[in-house]
Protein backbone atom coordinates (compact mmCIF):
# COMPACT_ATOMS: atom_id res chain seq x y z
CA UNK A 1 0.00 0.00 0.00
CA UNK A 2 1.41 3.42 -0.82
CA UNK A 3 0.16 6.48 0.64
CA UNK A 4 0.02 10.16 0.47
CA UNK A 5 -1.06 11.59 4.20
CA UNK A 6 -2.37 15.53 3.97
CA UNK A 7 -2.09 16.65 7.59
CA UNK A 8 -5.00 19.21 8.58
CA UNK A 9 -2.67 21.90 9.76
CA UNK A 10 -1.11 21.76 5.90
CA UNK A 11 -4.01 22.74 3.96
CA UNK A 12 -4.25 26.07 2.30
CA UNK A 13 -6.15 28.92 4.06
CA UNK A 14 -8.17 31.58 2.80
CA UNK A 15 -10.27 33.77 5.57
CA UNK A 16 -12.12 36.48 3.64
CA UNK A 17 -14.09 37.18 6.88
CA UNK A 18 -17.38 36.05 5.46
CA UNK A 19 -15.58 32.76 4.44
CA UNK A 20 -13.45 30.36 6.00
CA UNK A 21 -12.11 28.05 4.12
CA UNK A 22 -9.67 25.01 4.45
CA UNK A 23 -8.08 23.74 0.92
CA UNK A 24 -6.20 19.97 0.88
CA UNK A 25 -5.66 20.76 -2.80
CA UNK A 26 -4.99 23.89 -5.15
CA UNK A 27 -7.80 26.45 -5.29
CA UNK A 28 -8.46 30.13 -6.26
CA UNK A 29 -5.33 31.93 -4.51
CA UNK A 30 -3.54 28.41 -2.69
CA UNK A 31 -1.01 27.13 -5.44
CA UNK A 32 0.69 24.07 -4.12
CA UNK A 33 2.21 22.50 -7.27
CA UNK A 34 2.69 18.95 -5.11
CA UNK A 35 -1.03 19.15 -4.27
CA UNK A 36 -2.93 19.99 -7.56
CA UNK A 37 -5.10 16.94 -7.16
CA UNK A 38 -5.27 13.13 -6.49
CA UNK A 39 -6.36 11.28 -9.57
CA UNK A 40 -9.72 13.21 -10.81
CA UNK A 41 -10.22 14.11 -7.73
CA UNK A 42 -9.89 17.83 -8.05
CA UNK A 43 -11.01 19.99 -4.71
CA UNK A 44 -11.59 19.22 -1.15
CA UNK A 45 -12.62 22.52 0.20
CA UNK A 46 -13.82 22.65 3.82
CA UNK A 47 -15.68 25.96 3.90
CA UNK A 48 -17.03 28.00 6.80
CA UNK A 49 -19.66 30.91 5.89
CA UNK A 50 -21.12 33.46 8.34
CA UNK A 51 -24.40 33.86 9.26
CA UNK A 52 -26.67 35.32 6.16
CA UNK A 53 -23.52 35.02 3.30
CA UNK A 54 -22.79 33.27 0.43
CA UNK A 55 -21.28 32.74 -2.82
CA UNK A 56 -22.97 34.83 -5.57
CA UNK A 57 -24.26 33.45 -8.72
CA UNK A 58 -21.30 32.44 -10.67
CA UNK A 59 -20.43 29.52 -13.36
CA UNK A 60 -19.04 26.08 -13.49
CA UNK A 61 -18.71 23.88 -17.07
CA UNK A 62 -17.39 20.59 -16.81
CA UNK A 63 -16.96 19.30 -13.59
CA UNK A 64 -19.11 16.84 -10.86
CA UNK A 65 -19.30 19.02 -7.75
CA UNK A 66 -19.94 17.29 -4.48
CA UNK A 67 -21.53 19.28 -1.11
CA UNK A 68 -21.79 17.53 2.03
CA UNK A 69 -23.00 19.78 5.01
CA UNK A 70 -21.75 18.73 7.87
CA UNK A 71 -23.21 21.85 10.05
CA UNK A 72 -26.55 24.37 9.70
CA UNK A 73 -28.27 25.42 6.49
CA UNK A 74 -27.30 26.08 2.61
CA UNK A 75 -29.40 27.48 0.27
CA UNK A 76 -28.91 26.38 -3.38
CA UNK A 77 -29.86 27.92 -6.49
CA UNK A 78 -28.83 27.60 -9.85
CA UNK A 79 -30.02 28.69 -13.64
CA UNK A 80 -31.70 24.97 -14.38
CA UNK A 81 -34.53 26.48 -11.73
CA UNK A 82 -33.70 24.43 -8.73
CA UNK A 83 -34.15 26.16 -5.54
CA UNK A 84 -33.71 23.95 -2.33
CA UNK A 85 -31.54 24.04 1.38
CA UNK A 86 -29.44 20.86 2.33
CA UNK A 87 -28.54 20.22 5.90
CA UNK A 88 -26.64 17.95 8.09
CA UNK A 89 -27.58 14.42 6.47
CA UNK A 90 -28.07 15.57 2.73
CA UNK A 91 -25.60 14.82 -0.19
CA UNK A 92 -26.02 17.62 -3.01
CA UNK A 93 -24.60 16.69 -6.54
CA UNK A 94 -24.38 18.90 -9.39
CA UNK A 95 -23.37 17.83 -13.25
CA UNK A 96 -22.05 21.16 -14.18
CA UNK A 97 -21.27 19.44 -17.87
CA UNK A 98 -21.82 22.15 -20.84
CA UNK A 99 -22.40 24.72 -18.66
CA UNK A 100 -24.17 26.33 -15.02
CA UNK A 101 -24.77 29.37 -12.96
CA UNK A 102 -25.35 28.55 -9.26
CA UNK A 103 -25.37 30.57 -5.95
CA UNK A 104 -24.90 29.31 -2.44
CA UNK A 105 -25.59 31.20 0.99
CA UNK A 106 -25.96 30.23 4.57
CA UNK A 107 -30.10 30.58 4.92
CA UNK A 108 -29.78 31.30 8.73
CA UNK A 109 -28.43 34.67 10.00
CA UNK A 110 -27.74 33.54 13.40
CA UNK A 111 -25.02 30.85 12.94
CA UNK A 112 -22.54 29.34 10.84
CA UNK A 113 -22.86 26.85 8.01
CA UNK A 114 -20.23 24.11 7.59
CA UNK A 115 -19.73 22.07 4.52
CA UNK A 116 -17.48 20.22 2.48
CA UNK A 117 -17.12 20.92 -1.22
CA UNK A 118 -15.72 18.63 -3.60
CA UNK A 119 -15.45 18.67 -7.26
CA UNK A 120 -14.53 15.29 -9.48
CA UNK A 121 -13.56 15.52 -12.89
CA UNK A 122 -15.86 13.94 -15.39
CA UNK A 123 -15.34 11.11 -17.42
CA UNK A 124 -17.44 12.67 -19.99
CA UNK A 125 -17.68 16.52 -21.33
CA UNK A 126 -20.29 18.58 -22.47
CA UNK A 127 -22.80 16.64 -20.64
CA UNK A 128 -26.75 18.21 -20.12
CA UNK A 129 -26.33 19.96 -16.77
CA UNK A 130 -28.10 18.05 -13.86
CA UNK A 131 -28.99 18.69 -9.88
CA UNK A 132 -29.95 16.03 -7.46
CA UNK A 133 -29.52 15.45 -3.78
CA UNK A 134 -30.28 13.51 -1.06
CA UNK A 135 -31.07 12.77 2.52
CA UNK A 136 -29.67 10.49 4.42
CA UNK A 137 -31.16 7.98 7.41
CA UNK A 138 -28.29 9.29 10.24
CA UNK A 139 -28.83 5.75 12.08
CA UNK A 140 -27.52 4.11 9.30
CA UNK A 141 -24.17 5.27 9.26
CA UNK A 142 -23.42 4.14 12.83
CA UNK A 143 -20.47 1.60 12.42
CA UNK A 144 -21.04 1.18 8.82
CA UNK A 145 -19.63 2.72 5.85
CA UNK A 146 -22.75 3.88 3.80
CA UNK A 147 -22.74 4.39 0.06
CA UNK A 148 -23.76 7.44 -0.89
CA UNK A 149 -22.09 8.19 -4.40
CA UNK A 150 -21.71 6.09 -7.56
CA UNK A 151 -21.51 5.94 -11.26
CA UNK A 152 -24.57 4.59 -11.44
CA UNK A 153 -28.05 6.44 -11.22
CA UNK A 154 -29.71 2.92 -9.90
CA UNK A 155 -27.51 2.54 -7.53
CA UNK A 156 -27.74 3.81 -4.04
CA UNK A 157 -27.12 7.52 -3.29
CA UNK A 158 -26.53 10.34 -6.07
CA UNK A 159 -24.54 9.35 -9.03
CA UNK A 160 -21.65 10.80 -11.12
CA UNK A 161 -20.51 11.15 -14.67
CA UNK A 162 -17.37 8.86 -13.38
CA UNK A 163 -16.32 5.70 -11.99
CA UNK A 164 -16.24 6.61 -8.63
CA UNK A 165 -18.04 5.47 -5.19
CA UNK A 166 -17.92 7.60 -1.85
CA UNK A 167 -19.39 6.34 1.56
CA UNK A 168 -19.52 7.73 4.72
CA UNK A 169 -19.20 6.51 8.16
CA UNK A 170 -19.72 7.34 12.26
CA UNK A 171 -17.63 4.87 14.02
CA UNK A 172 -17.81 4.17 17.56
CA UNK A 173 -13.99 4.26 19.50
CA UNK A 174 -12.79 0.89 18.87
CA UNK A 175 -15.08 -0.29 15.80
CA UNK A 176 -13.04 -2.07 13.29
CA UNK A 177 -14.11 -2.53 9.62
CA UNK A 178 -12.74 -2.54 6.00
CA UNK A 179 -13.10 -1.35 2.54
CA UNK A 180 -13.02 -3.33 -0.34
CA UNK A 181 -12.16 -1.28 -3.71
CA UNK A 182 -14.79 -1.60 -6.30
CA UNK A 183 -12.71 -1.07 -9.19
CA UNK A 184 -8.91 -2.35 -8.27
CA UNK A 185 -7.87 0.23 -10.56
CA UNK A 186 -9.09 3.12 -8.59
CA UNK A 187 -7.38 4.66 -5.51
CA UNK A 188 -9.13 6.01 -2.42
CA UNK A 189 -8.56 9.02 -0.86
CA UNK A 190 -10.00 9.13 3.40
CA UNK A 191 -10.76 12.16 4.89
CA UNK A 192 -11.39 12.52 8.48
CA UNK A 193 -14.67 14.70 9.09
CA UNK A 194 -14.26 14.22 13.17
CA UNK A 195 -12.48 12.00 15.70
CA UNK A 196 -9.31 9.72 15.01
CA UNK A 197 -8.52 6.42 12.92
CA UNK A 198 -6.02 4.13 11.79
CA UNK A 199 -5.97 3.45 8.24
CA UNK A 200 -3.44 -0.23 8.19
CA UNK A 201 -0.84 1.41 10.32
CA UNK A 202 -0.99 5.09 9.11
CA UNK A 203 -2.96 7.54 12.21
CA UNK A 204 -5.48 10.20 10.96
CA UNK A 205 -6.97 13.22 13.50
CA UNK A 206 -9.79 15.00 12.93
CA UNK A 207 -9.59 17.04 9.44
CA UNK A 208 -6.43 14.85 7.91
CA UNK A 209 -6.65 13.28 4.39
CA UNK A 210 -5.00 10.09 3.47
CA UNK A 211 -4.60 9.32 -0.45
CA UNK A 212 -4.03 5.80 -0.80
CA UNK A 213 -2.74 3.65 -3.86
CA UNK A 214 -2.00 0.18 -4.74
CA UNK A 215 -4.42 -1.50 -2.25
CA UNK A 216 -7.49 -3.68 -2.62
CA UNK A 217 -8.95 -3.89 0.93
CA UNK A 218 -8.01 -1.51 3.50
CA UNK A 219 -8.07 -1.89 7.70
CA UNK A 220 -9.93 0.67 9.43
CA UNK A 221 -9.99 1.37 12.75
CA UNK A 222 -11.74 3.77 14.84
CA UNK A 223 -9.21 5.34 17.80
CA UNK A 224 -12.06 7.70 19.10
CA UNK A 225 -15.69 7.77 17.90
CA UNK A 226 -15.03 9.08 14.25
CA UNK A 227 -16.78 10.72 11.05
CA UNK A 228 -15.46 9.45 7.81
CA UNK A 229 -15.44 10.03 4.41
CA UNK A 230 -13.89 7.24 1.93
CA UNK A 231 -13.96 8.23 -1.73
CA UNK A 232 -12.51 5.75 -4.16
CA UNK A 233 -11.59 7.54 -7.93
CA UNK A 234 -9.80 6.80 -10.72
CA UNK A 235 -6.13 7.80 -10.48
CA UNK A 236 -6.33 8.45 -14.16
CA UNK A 237 -9.04 10.38 -15.76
Amino acid sequence: MKTILHKADTRGLADHGWLNSHHTFSFANYHNPERMHFGVLRVLNDDQVAPGQGFGTHPHENMEIISIPLEGDLEHKDSMGSNTVIKEGDIQVMSAGTGIYHSEYNKNQDREVKFLQIWVFPNKKGVEPRYDQISLDKMSLHNNLVQVLSPDPEDEGVWIHQNAWFHLGRLSNGFETSYELKDPKNGLYVFVIEGDVSIGDVHLNQRDGLGILESGVLDIKAESNAYLLLMEIPLTN
